[in-house]
């Protein structure tokens, strides 16, 4: 199993989480060894020590969710758990919705866009901005 932890620089917005039903995106392509190429994953084989590429291919994760605090802000925050079964996770990529809440309003924020690094709203209730930025991904093997 690994953790997926996220350190995130969060204003005045807490719970950031991804919404129900998210798609995990990793990193696209990984360089193969001896070769110019990439592909989507690179296995080698225990015995013979051969090694095997496939591109654009899908895996089941299984995936216990988390959200991340305003309390730990720029802090390390474990998002997800997933149960890889020998695959090791190498980048993550924030994209699809995410949604959050105003940490003074409880305003809520939907379909954040975090594509490119970045969010920026303003809380018409607390009448303050809003934001997320400097993602950083980390992952750790987990029990």
């Amino acid at each position: 199993k690994l953790g997926l932890y996220l350190k995130v620089n969060l204003e005045n917005i807490t719970d950031l989480k991804p919404v129900d039903g998210y798609e995990w995106h990793f990193k696209d392509t990984v360089d193969m060894s001896g070769s110019r190429g990439t592909a989507n994953l690179v296995m080698r084989c225990k015995f013979c020590k051969r090694e095997s590429s496939a591109r654009k291919f899908f895996i089941y994760i299984k995936v216990l969710r988390e959200t991340y605090s305003a309390e730990k802000n720029n802090d390390f925050q474990k998002m997800a758990t997933f149960d890889c079964r020998g695959l090791e996770l190498v980048d993550f990529s924030p994209r699809d919705p995410w949604i959050a809440e105003g940490t003074e309003s409880g305003t809520k924020f939907e379909d954040i866009d975090l594509t490119e690094g970045e969010w920026v709203e303003y809380d018409e209730k607390s009448g303050e901005p809003v934001g997320i930025s400097e993602i950083e991904v980390q992952f750790k093997k987990e029990k």
